[in-house]
């Protein structure tokens, strides 16, 4: 049903994305989500779709896996690409239902905006795949360092996030094992309609709920029998580098983003 999610999980391997600094990943993984949200043209998305295939291949990434990371958020790309179908004006009506109208320009805005949120799942995934949780959170707490002048709580902030996208192949996991637990006790979460469906998760989220906050209390007694007090006195094992190959490799961004640009500008 969702096993295999793969999602916030890391892939130890010894490939160049991998050894990449971890701020120069977060600069591009951004840089990319924004620059996929203003791609208008298919062959712009082809283009970012090569990118990604790629980087997937140089990370030594299989295929299968990364294609399986959007399973988690499946549902919301179909909802999302419904409403631009049902909400988007055009003159050639496909069909309607009652006063919903499906129209040739909503189809292909729903396709866009599906394939948009596609991309930009599999690039989070990219970032996951090739970044330890302890590189992600030095990387977050390397970007916002900037803003600790102001007050900022830069490294407690960065902690919140990579935990936070840790816990979602966690949480994935719990969620499978509950439901196979109910299966097993003569649960039915496949037959019936889609009320029925949704009502039959009803009796998962409360044992998932309290698991939740079990890990979460673990969590917390781990960190504290650590002596952890916030990033105030820290220091790194191994410090942040940026070097050459991170030069290269956004060089080599900026450059196939430029191309990305004119395309996107010439379709």
């Amino acid at each position: 049903m969702i096993k295999g999610v793969t999602l916030g999980q890391y892939m130890p391997a010894d490939s160049f994305i991998h050894k990449l600094d971890p701020r120069c990943k977060l600069l591009i993984t951004v840089l990319s989500m924004i620059l996929i949200f203003m791609s208008g043209s298919f062959p712009a998305m082809a283009m970012w779709a090569s990118l990604i295939i790629f980087i997937a291949k140089r990370s030594q990434i299989p295929t299968k896996a990364l294609i399986k990371s959007a399973k988690p958020i499946l549902v919301l790309i179909i909802f999302t690409s419904l409403l631009n179908i049902f909400f988007t004006g055009g003159s050639n009506i496909i069909f309607s239902i009652g006063p919903l109208k499906a129209s040739v320009e909503g189809t292909i805005t729903a396709f866009r905006m599906g394939l948009r949120l596609y991309l930009l799942v599999l690039f989070t995934a990219l970032l996951t795949f090739t970044t330890s949780p302890s590189e992600l959170s030095d990387g977050l707490e390397g970007a916002f360092g900037p803003l600790t002048r102001f007050g900022f709580p830069a490294h407690e902030v960065a902690m919140m996030m990579t935990i936070a996208l840790r816990f979602i192949p966690t949480l994935f996991e719990e969620t499978e094992r509950i439901i196979n637990a109910q299966v097993s006790r003569g649960a039915d979460f496949v037959s019936g309609g889609l009320i029925k469906r949704a009502k039959a998760y009803i009796p998962v989220l409360i044992p998932l709920f309290v698991l939740v906050f079990k890990r979460a209390d673990t969590l917390a007694s781990a960190m504290e029998a650590r002596c952890y007090r916030g990033g105030k006195g820290r220091v790194r094992m191994y410090p942040l580098t940026w070097g050459s190959a991170e030069n290269k490799a956004l060089t080599a961004f900026v450059v196939f983003s430029a191309s990305v640009i004119s395309l996107n500008r010439w379709m």
